[in-house]
């Protein structure tokens, strides 16, 4: 097993964080027939890739050279991944980032079998494809350079999540002012349908009430 050490790690996290924006950017812009900068952070990268990816190398790489072992376990560990990132995203703004109801044996909407097959895929693509390349450049890349290259890109990310959380957390303030707005709207309603149903009642009350007097 190839070892890393921090700067490397953290160099492949944002290197597909960015592969996994420019994917599903392209994926549901292409479905969406408009450009749409998925995400929920500002910048290019999406870090679930990111961590996801860590995770299906972390668990992947010791063996790599078993395309079974590596469909299985990058599978499993990315399907957790999905599921409590789905539930702790939920939580926090209120906002589903992804759903999955509408797939048959689906977990909550968090996770599916389709998608966790298109996990273990994408763990065998990338342990077998895409990240031998990668790894080849990043391992030639200075200490010290990588070093700069990944406390740079954590400073600029660790802003724009920030800016990105309250912006998020705002939004979930929002999302919640407008649902007791909407309660008090079907309140209103209601009230207005008993007053109404109030009121025909005691028109027709009247009304037989004259036709009564005009009949003597």
């Amino acid at each position: 097993m190839q070892e890393y050490d921090l700067s490397q790690w953290v160099l492949f996290f944002f290197l597909y964080s960015f592969l996994g924006w420019i994917w599903e950017s392209c994926y549901v812009s292409v479905r969406k027939h408009r450009w749409v900068n998925r995400g929920f952070m500002h910048g290019p990268m999406l870090p679930l890739y990111g961590s996801g990816a860590m995770v299906v190398l972390i668990v992947t790489l010791p063996v790599r050279d078993n395309i079974l072992l590596v469909f299985l376990m990058g599978m499993i560990g990315a399907t957790i991944l999905e599921y409590f990132t789905g539930i702790t995203m939920e939580r926090l703004f209120h906002v589903r980032y992804w759903d999955y109801r509408n797939l048959k044996f689906n977990v909550r909407g968090y996770i599916c079998p389709l998608a966790s097959l298109c996990w273990g895929v994408f763990s065998i693509l990338m342990v077998k494809v895409v990240h031998i390349p990668f790894e080849h450049i990043v391992l030639l890349i200075p200490v010290t350079i990588a070093d700069i290259l990944a406390f740079v890109l954590t400073i600029a990310a660790a802003v724009d999540f920030t800016q990105s959380f309250n912006e998020a957390m705002d939004m979930k303030r929002i999302l919640v002012q407008l649902e007791a707005s909407k309660e008090q709207i079907q309140k209103m309603q209601e009230r207005l349908k008993d007053a109404s149903e109030e009121m025909q009642d005691r028109l027709k009350d009247a009304s037989e009430g004259v036709q009564e007097r005009l009949k003597r």
